[in-house]
């Protein structure tokens, strides 16, 4: 078994294990649906739900690892679940048809919440 904060980091989800501590103690990682602290320990087959930049993400522990390695080998580390796959497709594409804005464009506070309240509002 392996601390929860040290097999996010390794699985390259955050690039430090001071942010993957953080966002441990700010309760956005959950471990099979509970919030969790950052020495919890973790085992294969655990689920961990969390959110990281954009996207809400919910991934299966398949291998344990305390190293970080290239992608590619941090990618074997875990299994993202279906439902996690289509919820960060459609939250792109409604990111998408936002469209870039220009300096000029920039949006204001009240502008920022109705993008918000769009984003979050799960509509397909």
């Amino acid at each position: 078994m392996i601390r929860t904060d040290k097999w996010l980091w390794a699985a390259r989800f955050y690039k430090t294990r001071a942010q993957a501590k953080d966002a441990l103690d700010g309760g956005k990682v959950k471990v099979n649906g509970v919030r969790t602290k950052p020495a919890k320990e973790i085992k294969i087959g655990d689920l961990v739900e969390f959110k990281a930049g954009w996207d809400d993400r919910a991934v299966v522990v398949r291998t344990l690892s305390d190293i970080r390695r290239g992608a590619n080998d941090a990618a074997l580390l875990f299994e993202e679940t279906e439902v996690s796959l289509q919820n960060r497709e459609t939250a792109r594409l409604k990111r998408a048809t936002l469209g870039p804005m220009s300096k000029s464009e920039r949006p204001t506070k009240k502008d920022r919440r109705q993008i918000h309240r769009l984003v979050s509002r799960g509509d397909p």
